[in-house]
């Protein structure tokens, strides 16, 4: 019959809307502000809780919703100010290897979490959260690489016993060898060309001594600036965990910088204290006896024992692939390394070597120091100075030739899973400095997603208005199918975890009135029909039919430059196009379906003479 939807399908479409109302009701509970504790190194325990509470109760700060586990502890507080207060006094009661992050707690209940059923991830702009643009050192990265090469090259040759006058770094991306003779340079040349593929090897000679320059090309220094911000950009999405983010922003931009945002993160020191402890690891033998002091460091051991540590790099720590800590056959604990292809050469070559010497791993950290000085008007400047600090974390005998994955053994439970800890979540391609950072309070986010909310809301009442008041009874089956849209808009924003950004609620608004399009679209050709003579029924038929095109083919480019700038675009671009993406796809299902089923369930199967879809002042009459 003309009109009317067959049970099966008005059933489905209510079971959508049903799912709707259930997957956007989160978004009705409000975050509860709470602080999230962490340590690296250490399980949290029962006694770490009780510290906590004992240090707030001293304090007469109230808490509730108190959630633990081996990794983390969490305490719920009221307001704001509160929340301040607790992380002040929760920091002078533990140590400093303690993360102390404030952070927002989910109220959705249990068994809408059960079901997947969460709120909508906030972006910055709207929950408030710091903001870091960090730049990485290209220049030490090839550095680093052609010291390494050079810490090879030295070995290689050492083992197949080709005497040189001498190895220098000429620049980052030079090396120079020195030879006696052209036999020595070409048998040298021969070992390298194999285990230095990315290399160009080039002869000359000068004052009476024959070199052989390794330099490497400018497709290699490319890939290796892109590996290191790829490396780079992967250690810090590990690192921002800790810090319990539920979105966390770690993109590129450019050739060398990471953009860093942290929603609902209000610390700007404390996520500066956790970004600074990415360290970069190193691999270097114990110097010889006898060596000279310039060719080694003193560092010490975790139990104080000295450690003269040569320093050649045997490894960086960005040839480590994957790391865990595990128990051996006997239940002792070990750590497990993998490394890549190059890196497993670089190792099985040095270890053979020299087995029966002592390995050791340098951590080396990043940190930063405040400098307080007086500029030209006697105003106090404080400047934020970077530094390494190098501390020694394993130091073990070499047993036999090592392959591409080893074990270093000999370490208590809690040795094993620090290193485990400090590689995985440590090892950094190139140093890092914050060139900038800006922090969004949490009541500027509150205050932005309540006034981009307030323009949903007036948009979506000026819309309503005037359909109700143009077209009627058919304007009110379309300001019902737009009520539907935007909370089919949240549920599948929650659904899919997406983040809802102010540009993307600029989204929301266009989509608002790209919905109401199709419906002024589809109610103007039934105007069109009924002018020409064509009965009720047939009209509405007619209608929805003949805009279909239309309405699809404007939908379909808008959607097609929403995937364009989603795939180019970044941060607010990117929000922006993920709602109007989501917001086509359910406008187009709201305003054909929907509109339609409501429609036919008011007309449908009926004797119908006139049609309430109003023109200007009056009813439109059928001429049947």
């Amino acid at each position: 019959m003309l009109n009317r939807y067959p049970l099966w399908k008005n059933l489905l479409i209510l079971l959508i809307v049903v799912l709707g109302l259930l997957y956007s009701a989160p978004n009705l509970y409000p975050d509860d502000e709470a602080i999230l504790i962490n340590n690296e190194n250490l399980e949290i325990s029962e006694a770490d809780i009780a510290v906590v509470e004992t240090a707030l109760e001293a304090a007469q700060i109230d808490f509730f919703g108190v959630v633990s586990d081996e990794n983390s502890m969490q305490f719920r507080f009221e307001d704001v100010d509160v929340q301040f207060r607790a992380k002040t006094v929760i920091e002078q009661a533990l140590t400093d290897d303690y993360i102390v992050a404030l952070n927002l707690a989910p109220t959705t209940p249990g068994w809408m979490q059960a079901i997947g059923a969460d709120k909508m991830n906030l972006g910055l702009d709207l929950q408030g959260g710091v903001h870091f643009l960090m730049e990485v050192d290209m220049e030490a990265a090839l550095e680093r690489r052609m010291e390494d090469n050079l810490s090879n090259v030295r070995s290689i040759l050492r083992e197949q016993r080709i005497r040189t006058r001498g190895i220098n770094l000429i620049d980052n991306t030079h090396l120079e060898v020195r030879f006696s003779s052209t036999q020595e340079r070409s048998a040298a040349r021969s070992e390298l060309l194999d285990n230095f593929p990315e290399i160009q090897f080039q002869n000359r000679e000068a004052n009476g001594l024959f070199l052989l320059d390794m330099r490497l090309t400018p497709d290699v220094i490319m890939q290796i600036q892109r590996d290191t911000l790829q490396a780079n950009r992967t250690t810090l999405l590990n690192r921002v965990d800790a810090l319990g983010v539920s979105e966390p922003t770690v993109q590129q931009q450019g050739a060398d910088r990471i953009v860093v945002e942290l929603p609902g993160v209000q610390d700007p020191a404390q996520a500066i204290r956790i970004l600074q402890r990415i360290a970069t690891l190193e691999f270097h033998l114990e110097a010889e006896l006898g060596a000279p002091r310039t060719s080694f460091e003193v560092h010490q051991t975790p139990d104080g024992l000295s450690v003269n540590v040569d320093n050649d790099v045997i490894l960086q720590g960005d040839r480590i692939s994957s790391v865990r800590s595990t128990l051996d056959q006997n239940g002792l604990p070990q750590v497990q390394i993998n490394l890549d292809a190059q890196g497993g050469n670089q190792i099985n070559r040095v270890t053979r070597e020299n087995v029966g010497r002592n390995m050791d791993i340098l951590l080396i950290e990043t940190k930063s120091r405040t400098i307080a000085s007086l500029d030209g008007q006697g105003n106090e400047v404080k400047e934020v100075e970077f530094y390494e600090e190098k501390r020694l974390i394993s130091h073990a005998t070499i047993r036999t030739a090592l392959p591409r994955t080893f074990v270093i053994t000999g370490l208590t439970a809690r040795e094993a899973n620090d290193l485990s800890l400090l590689i995985s979540s440590g090892s950094l391609a190139a140093p890092m400095t914050i060139v900038e950072q800006s922090v969004i309070g949490p009541s500027m986010g509150r205050e932005n997603l309540e006034a981009g909310f307030r323009g949903v809301q007036i948009a979506s009442a000026l819309v309503v208005l005037f359909m109700l008041l143009y077209y009627r009874l058919f304007g009110l089956a379309a300001n019902a199918a737009l009520i539907m849209n935007i909370l089919l808009i949240f549920s599948v924003m929650s659904l899919i975890g997406a983040t809802l950004t102010l540009p993307g609620i600029v989204g929301i608004v266009l989509t608002v009135g790209m919905a109401v399009d199709a419906n002024v679209l589809i109610f103007t050709r039934i105007r069109e029909e009924l002018a020409n003579g064509i009965p009720p029924q047939q009209a509405i038929d007619a209608g929805y039919n003949r805009a279909f095109t239309t309405i699809l083919d404007a939908n379909l480019t808008t959607f097609l430059v929403a995937v364009v700038l989603f795939t180019i675009g970044t941060g607010p671009v990117k929000g922006f196009a993920v709602t109007l993406m989501i917001g086509i796809v359910t406008s187009m299902f709201t305003a054909i379906v929907g509109t339609r089923a409501i429609i036919n369930l008011i007309y449908g199967g009926r004797s119908v003479k006139m049609l309430s879809i109003g023109r200007h002042a009056g009813l439109l009459p059928s001429s049947s």
